[in-house]
């Protein structure tokens, strides 16, 4: 085929090299302007992609391009390339614009471009702006990347806060995401996403100060999510409803929602093997785990937030903290609930620590305590010191013997009068006249035989009430612990 009647120099040969798929190399570095020795027009390279040149037997056509100025619009939408792209250090003057289309291979590293336009973008093998710098938003609704996404090292800037930097929606990218060192501001949009391959973010930046700088509501990946290794996000991280069947990492990353009012992660129904939320510094923001399922979280108290969102979070295995942290942990929950302690004293129990879970419960009750009116409190108090709330029912005994041994020596010391006839009353004894007291029920008839004089009768009646409440707390407490939840 006949090249077009009027071509630059740079054109002619990216015409003729296309066949063989040979590069094309102008001067080092990312043009700043409309050099006349550097420009290339889209339409262009447009045409080659989808086949106005004739290709070699024998050969792999491709469009490879380093150093240039690209004016107009790289439009291929809805077309079939099957050519391979590849430009290196080249400027863009308009945004790319590949939607709809479905391409072998596009690899755009270390240029620049106003933006990008993927929606509905199917390629066979994989996508990269590494090294890019993108000033305006990445959008790939729907595109499907078989080979995977590249954006290690490349800057993506959107300030129009109507928009995203990066924005999907139900995109499918099988070879895994990688955006290592990548700079990303205004947002990244992975909502519905389906990360095959597995995400690696290990060293990016996501800044969207008071706003959401993650949003991945619904994302599936598979494999290891690596938010980590320096990985920051300046607003709210958003995995509400995924999916990580692997490792979740935010391993030595840096999470800060810009206002302490706000989600710093905010991954409530989630599900995940594997959550590591061991990150650089204390996270500034708030966290929701709220009605996930996590087999295993391994997590640092001195990280933890102030507060935290655990009503409804399901595991089987923690690591990192010791007993007290976790007892401070469940309650940092910002809204009273009892799941929280019921399941992590069902963890303890599991593990073989009855005494650890049955401190938790403990301390479900005395949390729950200061949501009570004073009444309710006032039993609850009551019932803490006397039995424990049936969780310490040693406590009741050891008020008992206490009070045993104060009656003995009262008594003792200041014997009761006699009140019934010699051949009707037993021989007077004041540890069994004590007991008697405290006995709610009348078991050996000291009571009816002797009566207190003096103030010792102010002391006899305190150890009858105090028998009557120490039997109930007691009844009280054990019936609190053994009726089911």
């Amino acid at each position: 085929m006949a090249e077009p009647p009027v071509m630059s120099e740079i054109e002619r040969r990216l015409w003729h090299a296309f066949p063989t798929g040979a590069w094309v190399e102008l001067d080092e570095g990312v043009p700043l302007g409309p050099e006349p020795e550097r420009t290339v027009r889209a339409e262009i390279i447009a045409r080659l992609l989808l086949g106005a040149r004739e290709t070699e037997p024998g050969c792999v056509p491709a469009v490879r391009l380093r150093g240039a100025y690209v004016t107009g619009a790289l439009d291929v939408s809805g077309g079939r390339v099957e050519p391979e792209l590849q430009l290196d250090r080249c400027r863009l003057a308009e945004r790319p614009v590949f939607a709809n289309a479905r391409t072998r291979q596009l690899r755009l590293n270390d240029c620049w471009m106003p933006g990008f336009d993927g929606g509905g973008l199917h390629v066979d093998g994989y996508l990269s702006l590494s090294g890019s710098i993108v000033d305006g938003s990445v959008r790939m609704p729907r595109a499907h990347l078989t080979g995977g996404l590249r954006l290690n090292n490349a800057t993506v800037t959107e300030n129009d806060p109507a928009n995203w930097a990066v924005f999907t929606g139900g995109m499918v990218v099988d070879g895994g995401c990688f955006a290592r060192k990548a700079r990303i501001t205004g947002g990244v949009r992975f909502t519905g996403a389906r990360m095959n391959g597995g995400l690696f973010m290990e060293g990016a930046t996501l800044a969207n100060p008071g706003r959401i700088a993650l949003e991945a509501q619904n994302m599936v990946v598979q494999d290891s999510a690596e938010l980590s290794a320096g990985f920051t996000a300046i607003g709210t991280v958003r995995l509400r409803s995924a999916r990580f069947d692997g490792v979740l990492s935010f391993s030595r990353a840096v999470l800060d929602s810009a206002d302490p009012r706000r989600m710093a992660l905010h991954a409530s129904h989630m599900t995940c093997d594997e959550l590591l939320l061991i990150p650089s510094e204390k996270i500034k923001g708030r966290v929701s785990l709220s009605y996930s399922r996590i087999a295993l979280i391994r997590d640092l108290p001195q990280m933890w937030p102030d507060e935290l969102y655990l009503n409804g979070l399901t595991y089987e295995t923690l690591e990192g903290a010791e007993f007290r942290d976790r007892r401070h942990w469940v309650e940092r929950d910002q809204q009273f609930h009892l799941q929280p302690y019921e399941q992590l004293a069902s963890w303890y129990h599991g593990i073989g620590h009855d005494d650890l879970a049955r401190k938790i419960q403990l301390a479900k009750l005395r949390t729950r305590r200061r949501r009570l009116n004073p009444v309710a409190r006032a039993w609850n108090h009551l019932l803490d010191w006397t039995v424990g709330y049936g969780y310490r029912p040693w406590l009741a005994f050891a008020w008992f013997g206490v009070l045993l041994a104060v009656g003995t020596a009262v008594f003792s010391a200041h014997h009761p009068h006699v009140i019934k006839e010699p051949d009707e009353r037993p021989h007077f004894h004041a540890l069994v006249y004590t007991l008697d007291l405290l006995i709610p029920i009348d078991t050996f008839g000291q009571q009816e035989a002797f009566d207190p004089a003096g103030w010792s009768r102010w002391l006899a009646y305190a150890l009858v009430a105090t028998g009557w409440v120490l039997a109930t707390a007691l009844i009280a407490g054990t019936a609190r612990v053994l009726r089911p939840n």
